[in-house]
């Protein structure tokens, strides 16, 4: 399992490090799903992020997180091998966080760490665009999130 932790803003968020290893490894557990992945996680900014969201999505406003699957094809889910799987990308914007933490009364620690299992379980092919979908997701979110926080 390697987690390619960067940031592209001020804030120094290296104790989040450790904690994302902690939550990938917990979520690919709980999921049991093999442990022998890469991944990248990359904070940027509220101009950053909102350049991806235009870019990728022709959405024309920042967001709080972004990811990019690399395993779309249920073919490419079941590929055998000693080679690591490489799951994809996932950006959080720390700004779109911090003013989330602020709206919902969560501390930032918890708002980080839940826009990152969020973006995690979005790689590993969750979604919420239906409602089905959400009572699947957003339970499995907390559940991995218990205890960490």
């Amino acid at each position: 399992m390697n987690l390619d932790f960067n940031s592209e803003i001020s804030q120094d968020v290296s104790e989040f490090e450790p904690l994302y290893n902690r939550l990938l490894e917990k979520t690919l557990t709980m999921l049991n799903k093999s442990t022998n992945c890469l991944m990248s996680v990359t904070f940027v900014n509220k101009d950053q992020i909102h350049q991806i969201n235009k870019e990728y999505r022709n959405i024309d406003r920042p967001t709080d997180v972004i990811s990019f699957a690399f395993l779309d094809d249920e073919n490419e889910k079941n590929i055998k091998g000693d080679f690591p799987i490489d799951l994809g990308e996932i950006y959080i914007c720390y700004d779109v966080a911090d003013e989330n933490r602020k709206s919902y009364g969560n501390s930032l620690k918890r708002e980080l760490c839940f826009l990152f299992v969020h973006g995690l379980l979005h790689l590993l092919g969750y979604d919420h665009m239906t409602k089905e979908d959400e009572e699947i997701m957003f339970p499995l979110q907390e559940k991995i999130l218990e205890g960490e926080l």
